[in-house]
């Protein structure tokens, strides 16, 4: 192979890379409830470059990258589209949906067993609605 076609190839690999980077960057982004303002600040960017990474225009360091790690972003996925962890099913809910089950979670038993108790007075309406009987 010479060398113009081997550049190419490689120029074209690098387009397709930072193109799905920026692709998984942002999906990573939403997945936070983050704008991107707040997601560069959150890694010491500027809005402008986070915009131009997830537009596939540039690439974020590895120090930015590492300082997603601890935010929940799993960043294996974004460089190479494979996930580390299996999703949770959380986390396709919407970030309010999220923030109340993590506020359930963290709660005292007690607190929990109250919650439980009194969504059960609302169960026999809820079982029916989803076809189930009463």
């Amino acid at each position: 192979m010479n060398y113009e076609i081997k550049t190419s190839l490689f120029q074209d690999m690098n387009e397709t890379f930072q193109s799905l980077f920026g692709a998984r960057l942002k999906e990573e982004r939403k997945a936070l409830g983050l704008n991107q303002d707040q997601a560069a600040q959150l890694v010491g960017v500027t809005r402008e470059h986070w915009g131009r990474c997830e537009r596939g225009l540039a690439v974020l360091g590895g120090e930015v990258l590492a300082a997603l790690v601890p935010q929940g972003v799993d960043v294996l996925y974004i460089l190479t589209g494979q996930r580390s962890q299996p999703v949770p099913a959380t986390a396709e809910l919407p970030a309010g949906d999220r923030k109340l089950l993590e506020d359930f979670h963290s709660a005292p038993a007690q607190v929990q067993a109250g919650i439980k108790i009194t969504l059960g007075a609302f169960e026999t309406s809820g079982s029916a609605r989803r076809g189930k009987a009463a």
